[in-house]
């Protein structure tokens, strides 16, 4: 893999502390849905400091989109959410990953759970499904601290409105709205029981977040029935992904 430089086009503010950065690329390989990229900066002193991200757009898309959340005490993230600005170009080496990716050619059921920003690689999947005209049957189930921190909410109860094969459930682990109907906590094995595909339908499970919440909703599928060959998992640490 080599490093091209992506000139920055768009900047889109999903929330206050997650921005998506869109990219023209020029001669961009092309990329599976679930893949990330590295970004590298270089300081004026020549330090460098690099970092991954998964890839929000669909492999359709003619341009890159990352969706980054900023953290506070991070070295890149806070550049790119609140600093990086349109024609601003950076280096970019990817696609990234073979494990975490979802083509579209299966016809098993698809169920996608998200922590966070962890939802950006399954965006980037449910974009692909809409691109192609999918009818897999997809639910995702989403987790955020508030509504407003729910990354995509408008394009997602979008999707969920017109297309009757995708589910969208969300559960507000912090704060909830007036008149909140959803659920109300973190995600547990007995949500995961109502609302996710039963395992007798063999679906495809992709789950992404943090940590702590990938290796419980992991191990609450598999005690579930899921085969665990069919639980695929992307964690993010403390570096941003």
């Amino acid at each position: 893999m080599t490093w091209r430089i992506g000139t920055v086009v768009a900047l889109l503010d999903e929330t206050p502390a997650v921005r998506t950065i869109v990219l023209e690329v020029p001669e961009w390989p092309g990329h599976r849905a679930g893949q990330h990229l590295d970004v590298r900066l270089t300081a004026e002193d020549g330090y460098q400091a690099e970092r991954s991200y998964s890839i929000a757009s669909a492999p359709e898309s003619d341009r890159i989109e990352l969706t980054v959340e900023r953290l506070d005490d991070g070295e890149v993230s806070p550049y790119l959410v609140g600093e990086l600005r349109e024609s601003d170009q950076l280096e970019l080496r990817g696609p990234i990953g073979g494990y975490f990716v979802w083509d579209g050619d299966e016809v098993a059921p698809l169920q996608l759970v998200a922590g966070g920003s962890g939802v950006v690689p399954l965006m980037s999947m449910v974009r692909h499904r809409a691109a192609v005209g999918s009818r897999t049957p997809t639910r995702l189930l989403y987790s955020a601290g508030a509504i407003g921190d729910v990354i995509y909410k408008d394009e997602l109860e979008r999707m969920a409105a017109t297309d009757d094969s995708f589910e969208l459930s969300l559960t507000l682990t912090r704060q909830q709205p007036d008149g909140w109907r959803g659920f109300a906590r973190r995600i547990d094995q007995t949500m995961l029981d109502q609302v996710a595909w039963a395992a007798a339908s063999r679906p495809i499970a992709f789950v992404c977040g943090p940590t702590p919440l990938v290796e419980s909703v992991a191990r609450d599928l598999v005690q579930l029935g899921h085969e665990p060959g069919r639980v695929k998992t992307e964690r993010f640490g403390p570096t941003g992904r």
